[in-house]
């Protein structure tokens, strides 16, 4: 971990990177990019070539999400809001106003495409408590399962200084982590790293790939604070950073030039950021090694075979139920002998869990009086004891 290769400065970006290759890809978009400076208006043509290149994508099967700034530019001209420096609560006022504004045109940029566009507002304890994030995950899964494409900003209207990702990078990052997105793409106003700030040094070097965020890679984006730095490329490292942890390979292009998308496809200029596993694996290794059970599920000898071959945890295959916790914890999974078979979250908190115990799916809501998931664990939520579920879910 740690190559890098870098281009000289005619020298095309390297090969071997095919976005029509993704299986669930992140888009994040920033203000400059969206609005213009002079009229705080939507640059239209410059959002239908953006929505020209998502059709394009979505033709050739991937599934796209975007992370889009822009609600708060949006909102402060047409609220009036002419400070340079706006209180928080005028902040809030205009993101609630441009929100509206925002959606209406991503709406209408790829309604002639006939997709359909969910917005979705996150806050970070969305992406960080594991019930919250449960919930979201499975909203964004729904809406990606019925054709749509989410448009997902941070919930500016209640969130402070206290309570924020600080940039929708790191946003950008957290989603796809969240969505187990295999591509991350940064649209910016830099077509990727360089061994220094090319603004300032001539002799600055594009580099074309990145094994891993190492020391010196994080030297190259400068002290915290410098022009590279601020607001631009620290950020950026920081969500390569999240982004490959969770298996998600990430790309940072000029977002300037219309179908940004679709240039990077052709082979333009970019920064590649690898990951080091699927997005899948590196979820199962994450629910292998970084939580602190909260309960225990017991199951009969077909249900272990189910998980085995692949499959998910149904209510029908679980015996007992034992311990208190929370929907999204994390339960430990044992065979009928009481031996740990495994590790995964779950679905339903402990009473609801109970209840449900020994039912088949279409129970379910007769028990609990409402219709939860079919599945106790999903099977992309559950590693088995020895690995092997994660593995065989992955080369699938």
């Amino acid at each position: 971990m740690g190559t890098v290769s870098v281009t000289a400065e005619a020298q095309p970006a390297v090969s071997g990177h095919r976005i029509d290759e993704s299986r669930r890809l992140v888009i994040k978009i920033g203000s400059a990019l969206l609005v213009d400076e002079e009229t705080g208006a939507v640059r239209r043509p410059w959002l239908d070539a953006l929505a020209d290149d998502i059709a394009e994508l979505r033709r050739a099967g991937v599934e796209v999400l975007v992370v889009s700034s822009g609600a708060i530019a949006l909102g402060r001209r047409h609220l009036g809001i002419d400070q340079v420096r706006p209180k928080l609560e005028e902040k809030q006022a205009a993101a609630a106003t441009g929100q509206i504004l925002l959606a209406h045109a991503y709406q209408e940029a790829l309604a002639r495409h006939h997709l359909t566009v969910a917005q979705i507002l996150l806050s970070p304890d969305d992406t960080e408590q594991r019930r919250r994030h449960l919930n979201a995950r499975a909203t964004i899964n729904t809406l990606l399962a019925l054709g749509a494409v989410p448009v997902i900003n941070e919930n500016d209207t209640v969130a402070t200084a206290e309570i924020r990702f600080g940039d929708n990078d790191r946003l950008g990052a957290r989603v796809a982590q969240m969505a187990s997105a295999d591509t991350l793409i940064l649209l910016s106003d830099i077509d990727g790293l360089y061994t220094a700030d090319p603004r300032r040094n001539p002799e600055a070097r594009h580099i074309s790939d990145v094994e891993g965020v190492t020391a010196e890679i994080e030297a190259m984006a400068g002290a915290a604070g410098s022009g590279y730095a601020s607001g631009g490329m620290v950020t950026k490292l920081a969500a390569a950073k999240i982004a490959g942890a969770a298996g998600c390979r990430m790309v940072i292009a000029n977002g300037r030039e219309t179908h940004p998308i679709r240039r990077i496809g052709e082979g333009g200029r970019c920064t590649w950021f690898h990951a080091g596993a699927s997005p899948l694996t590196a979820r199962k290794r994450w629910i292998a090694s970084s939580l602190a059970p909260r309960g225990q599920l017991i199951l009969d000898a077909g249900a272990l075979r189910a998980l085995n071959a692949g499959k998910s945890l149904l209510p029908a295959g679980v015996t007992e139920v034992v311990g208190t916790f929370e929907r999204g914890d994390l339960v430990t999974l044992h065979g009928p002998d009481r031996v740990i078979r495994g590790r995964g979250l779950v679905a339903y908190g402990s009473d609801d869990a109970r209840q449900i115990a020994g039912l088949k799916s279409r129970e379910i809501e007769t028990a609990l009086g409402y219709r939860g998931r079919d599945e106790i664990v999903h099977r992309d939520d559950l590693v088995l004891a020895d690995g092997r579920a994660a593995e065989e879910e992955d080369a699938r």
